[in-house]
């Protein structure tokens, strides 16, 4: 085979792999907005603005997909420093605080993911050398649009490397249901760094 026919192999299966992902997100996204038409009923005791005044101080963040999860294992044997990775969208343009809180959900999503004995993502080895190796390193890179967020996703899971993109629910700042902040790892920095290196810092 040319190198040009294993080119365009990747670029089917990447394609295929993220159409397949937005398809699931789309219905998951359908089903939650049925969901939410349904309103709940009003406890006993409480009248509607007490409810309203709860919702205000809900999560900015989607996090009812969590994605897939990876079995990071192979990659304990990769020695050196281990990191999270969380990257962030350029096009959006989020104020600081926004993105910091989208990090902190990413963060957060990641960090259950590979502590979670029940999912496939569980690695005490992996967390156990990010928590005490290296004082639980995270940096924070930019990208410049959702696409490109996507193919490092892609890119991630393909590696072995735990992913996770934070959707945002829409409150505050942009519309509901945007992906804001790409999570990766923990895992060996000389991993994360073959995806991402040519980023810049955020």
């Amino acid at each position: 085979m040319t190198s040009n026919s294993n080119l365009q192999i990747l670029s089917v299966g990447i394609v295929s792999f993220l159409t397949g992902y937005y398809v699931s997100q789309y219905l998951k996204c359908s089903n939650r907005r049925k969901l939410k038409q349904k309103k709940p009923p009003i406890a006993p005791g409480s009248s509607s603005s007490d409810a309203s005044t709860e919702s205000s101080y809900e999560s900015d963040s989607d996090e009812s997909d969590d994605g897939i999860d990876v079995d990071s294992t192979d990659l304990n044997t990769v020695p050196g420093e281990v990191r999270m990775t969380l990257i962030v969208r350029q096009d959006l343009k989020m104020g600081k605080g926004k993105a910091a809180a989208q990090c902190s959900h990413a963060t957060l999503a990641l960090y259950k993911k590979i502590t979670n004995p029940n999912s496939p993502a569980y690695n005490p080895e992996m967390v156990r050398r990010w928590e005490y190796g290296n004082g639980q390193a995270k940096i924070t890179l930019q990208v410049p649009d959702q696409e490109g967020m996507d193919m490092l996703y892609a890119q991630a899971i393909s590696l072995g490397i735990n992913a996770y993109i934070v959707h945002d629910a829409g409150r505050t700042q942009i519309a509901a249901g945007s992906a804001t902040v790409l999570g990766l790892g923990p895992a060996p920095k000389s991993i994360i760094d073959q995806i991402t290196s040519e980023l810049k810092l955020y």
